[in-house]
């Protein structure tokens, strides 16, 4: 699928794909993440992650490897795989049929779940796994207090720290409470985090271990005020506006930004995903991650209707397309 311009339609277009390189695999895709990210790519306003149009967008894929390249020991052809492989920085897009992706980016899919749950997870189960284990590293000593927990990156990282043995806090609107729970997290209201008074009520005023901010904005602004004093750490996936940073230090706590796309963008990094992915696919096949979709079957002939679900924010969980 092609999108021409910004804000266009996608159209069906047969395209060539790349020689195929030492490093490489090429892919048969069977799914495809839709990212609110997309959207803003579709619309022309992701500054921080551009795509050259006319391109292929989406960055997350579920797929079966059909070919692959001379030094690729990884994978064999036939693996099921998934991964974050493209849709920025000119890189082709997985809401395609086929594409040609370097093979550290990917990591063999679990076994106990579908390719449209598993093109569900890349972006935000690595944004997760990036904030709490390799930045703030997350363990059984530590509370952690997640923003939004119900959404994309949130529900990860609930889930994470709890496999990590964390004690797990998660803001959540009231008809999304319950859903906070089954994760094993304690829900704070919206009302409540802004009123400032969940500090005093779950940590005695001492603050968080671990603050994980996926809403930016005001809410990466009272982030600052949460962490616990000298040893807090707050960690953000979206901290692109200007902000004080008198709050964070006044009680002497660190920070962390996350930028995900960070190796597809400048090449550097790409092992890494991989890594992350393996650990994701541990976690699902021991039944401590499970990924929320909405539950619209989505393909090709309504990618349109998708990507519109996603940009209005109407969506009920991960939206995929499906592929095959």
């Amino acid at each position: 699928m092609v999108l021409n311009e910004a804000g266009g339609n996608f159209i069906k277009k047969t395209i060539e794909l790349p020689t195929l390189g030492p490093d490489q695999v090429k892919v048969e895709i069977y799914a495809s993440g839709v990212n609110p990210l997309d959207t803003k790519i579709w619309s022309g306003q992701a500054e921080h992650a551009q795509q050259p149009l006319p391109a292929v967008l989406g960055m997350d894929l579920a797929g079966k490897v059909v070919e692959k390249g001379n030094n690729v020991e990884q994978f064999n052809i036939g693996d099921e795989v998934f991964g974050l492989a493209g849709g920025i920085g000119g890189n082709q897009g997985t809401m395609a049929q086929f594409i040609i992706v370097d093979a550290s980016l990917l990591a063999k899919k679990p076994t106990n779940i579908s390719m449209v749950q598993a093109a569900a997870l890349p972006l935000i189960f690595i944004t997760a796994w990036e904030g709490l284990v390799d930045r703030a590293k997350v363990d059984q000593s530590k509370t952690v207090f997640v923003q939004a927990g119900a959404g994309g990156v949130g529900h990860m990282a609930i889930q994470i720290a709890k496999a990590f043995g964390a004690n797990v806090y998660a803001t959540a609107s009231e008809k999304d409470q319950e859903l906070i729970r089954t994760y094993g997290a304690t829900p704070i209201a919206f009302a409540e985090m802004e009123s400032g008074s969940y500090i005093d009520s779950y940590t005695n005023g001492e603050g968080f271990d671990i603050v994980f901010d996926t809403l930016g904005g005001t809410f990466l602004d009272a982030a600052f005020k949460a962490p616990k004093i000298y040893t807090g750490h707050v960690v953000t996936s979206l901290g692109w506006g200007a902000h004080s940073l008198a709050p964070l230090s006044f009680r002497g706590a660190s920070y962390s930004g996350i930028f995900t796309l960070l190796p597809l963008i400048t090449g550097k990094g790409k092992a890494n995903h991989g890594k992350i992915l393996t650990e994701a696919t541990k976690l699902v096949e021991a039944g401590k991650l499970n990924v929320r979709l909405h539950p619209t079957d989505y393909t090709f002939n309504t990618v349109d209707q998708a990507h519109l679900l996603v940009r209005e924010g109407k969506a009920k969980g991960k939206v995929v397309i499906r592929i095959i």
